[in-house]
């Protein structure tokens, strides 16, 4: 697939909050998933397996969602991005709420990275 292809997938299940579906069908075996340094949420993580365990661990740690939301993906040479509101409660964490940039890297057809800004 195209970035064009994998970005038009992506948008089309994150639409739909099937974040984990998105892990299985789009991730490259390899894939890297970066978190802010420091970030008092999650870390990072590489290969598909470990960032599935990372996706997880912190969707079983969220005891209500609010509102979550994800604008249409904006493509550059390999990468995409888009951008990501969510408020939601977590346990540990309270009810907090984060704007965020998710940057996508595509390689041969297949998303290797991606990185969060918040």
């Amino acid at each position: 697939m195209t970035v064009q292809q994998v970005a038009a997938r992506f948008n089309e299940l994150a639409k739909e909050e099937k974040w984990f579906d998105i892990q299985d069908e789009l991730f490259a075996e390899n894939v890297k998933s970066i978190d802010p340094e420091n970030s008092p949420y999650l870390g990072y993580a590489e290969g598909k397996a470990n960032v599935r365990k990372k996706g997880e661990d912190w969707v079983k740690r969220i005891t209500a969602g609010h509102h979550f939301h994800t604008t249409e993906p904006v493509m550059a040479g390999n990468y995409f991005a888009v951008g990501r509101e969510m408020d939601f409660t977590v346990d540990g964490f309270g009810r907090i709420q984060i704007n965020e940039i998710m940057l996508y890297e595509v390689k041969d057809g297949k998303i290797i990275s991606e990185q969060f800004f918040y």
